[in-house]
Parts: structure tokens; C-alpha cells; sequence
């Protein structure tokens, strides 16, 4: 069993074969997924996947690039993650790829997520991009070590790895790990621990080896583990058990429930 750890399955065009692209991943052995918010207006469509299905579970929070829309408080994040089908905070953190200049509404929001997640005993999901120091920095400065997380998507390199290791977090691979010039970041992956590993699509983008090209999906998460077996030297069978039990371990507002 398998746990794509992080996709966006309310985004067109997944968000057309909802059923089709759940019952892909249960033929490749893909059991339970995390759908991951990215701003407040889709956030009910997140909830409503959760809430239909008991091998999905949702997130809440807003991304960094998201300019426009509505910013939830840090009292709403913490109330709104409550909901027993809400299981993270995020994605949050710091994008400086996608969002230059001044900087502060970024790390404004990106405390307030931390924040919300040591209140309501959440773990973080983090996203950063050209942005690796500040964004350890910041994770240390705001205690996030309180509630742990989960460094998704992972391109950097072994020096913030190890930094967000040393404080408790988790390292997720997506498609990028497969990726013929992704070799320095298989060189990282060697070296994460396997209960500290998670596996994602990040899906609809960044589909994996050998399905490039394509749109991304759930059923994806299963490369992404074929290519970490073969980094770690390990079975298979080892990374999708490790994965699975680590997604538990790091999620524990998540029902391991056998899916359907």
C-alpha cells in the first residue's frame, strides 16, 4: 500500500474523472491521499473531497505565491482545522521564484501558519522555493518543531535537509526525483532516513518517469516509490510500508482505515 502524501485532486483536469483517478490509484496499489489546499475559496472543494471519501484527507492553509483572495487569521486556521477531516496545516512557507520584492506579507503568512499549527497540534506542510534558508530560519525562530511537518516536494540540498531533520521533520520525493537531471536530489534521498521518508505526486504537475508529459495523478505516486527503492537499495515493499507508516506517524488525526 501506498500514500500519495500530497496532490491537488480538486484541480482541473483531475477534478473531471474524480472517480476514474481514484480507482487508478487503487489499481497501482495507491490507497489514501492527502488533497492539499492552496487558498481559502478552494478550500471547500478540499473538505468536500475529504469528507467523501474515507482514503482522502484534506489540508488548510494558503500558498505563498497566493496573492489574491482571502487571508484567514491564524484563529480561523486553528478553529477550521478542528474538523476531524483536516489533518495538516498548509501548504505553507516561502517562494521567492515565483514572488519578488518585498517579501514580509510571505513570512506574515507563513507565521501565522506555523503558529496555527502548534495551537491546533497540526502538522505543517511546507513548500519552498529559492527560499531554503529563510524558510529554515523562520521554521526554527517560530518553534515549529512543536508541530513537525513535512518538507513536501523536496529540491534542496542535504544541508537543509539535514536542518529540517534536526527539527523533526519529514522529508517528501515527488516526480523530480525521477527526473534524469534530478541525480544531486537522489544523492540526498540516499542519505533520509527511511522513518523520516514520504512519497507525493504533487499532482496535477510534475508527472514522474516514465509518465512525462502526461498529467499528473495519484496512480503516479508508485514510480515515485520504484525510483526510491532503487536510490535506497531497499524492496519496494520496504518504501511503500515505511511511507505508509511514516504518513501515519506524522499525521496522526488520520483514520487508517483500509480504502474501499
Amino acid at each position: 500500500m501506498l500514500v500519495d502524501s500530497h496532490c491537488h485532486i480538486n484541480f482541473e483536469p483531475l477534478s473531471e474523472d474524480t472517480e476514474g483517478v481514484i480507482q487508478r490509484a487503487h489499481d497501482m496499489g495507491v490507497e489514501h491521499m492527502l488533497c492539499v489546499s492552496v487558498n481559502m475559496e478552494d478550500y471547500p472543494e478540499v473538505l468536500a473531497l475529504a469528507r467523501s471519501y474515507d482514503f482522502i484527507y484534506a489540508s488548510v492553509g494558503v500558498h505563498p505565491n497566493h496573492d489574491e483572495g482571502r487571508e484567514p487569521s491564524t484563529e480561523e486556521l486553528v478553529e477550521l482545522a478542528q474538523d476531524p477531516d483536516v489533518v495538516a496545516i498548509g501548504e505553507t512557507g516561502l517562494d521567492y521564484f515565483r514572488s519578488s520584492g518585498d517579501m514580509s506579507w510571505q513570512k506574515e503568512r507563513f507565521a501565522r501558519h506555523i503558529h496555527a499549527g502548534i495551537e491546533s497540534n497540526r502538522p505543517l506542510i511546507i513548500h519552498t522555493r529559492e527560499a531554503a534558508l529563510d524558510t529554515m530560519d523562520m521554521l526554527q525562530a517560530e518553534q515549529a518543531s512543536q508541530c513537525g511537518g513535512v518538507m513536501h516536494c523536496f529540491a534542496e540540498d542535504w544541508k537543509t535537509a539535514k536542518r529540517a531533520l534536526d527539527i523533526g521533520f519529514y522529508i517528501s520525493f515527488s516526480g523530480i526525483l525521477t527526473f534524469k537531471n534530478a541525480q544531486d536530489m537522489r544523492e540526498v534521498a540516499k542519505k533520509v532516513p527511511l522513518d523520516l521518508l514520504l512519497v507525493e505526486t504533487d499532482s496535477p504537475y510534475l508527472a514522474p518517469v516514465p509518465m512525462r508529459g502526461k498529467t499528473n495523478e495519484p496512480a503516479f505516486t508508485t514510480y515515485v516509490a520504484d525510483m526510491l527503492a532503487e536510490v535506497k537499495g531497499v524492496s519496494k515493499e520496504e518504501i511503500a510500508r515505511a511511507t505508509t507508516d511514516n504518513f501515519f506517524n506524522l499525521f496522526q488525526a488520520a483514520n487508517r482505515k483500509q480504502a474501499a
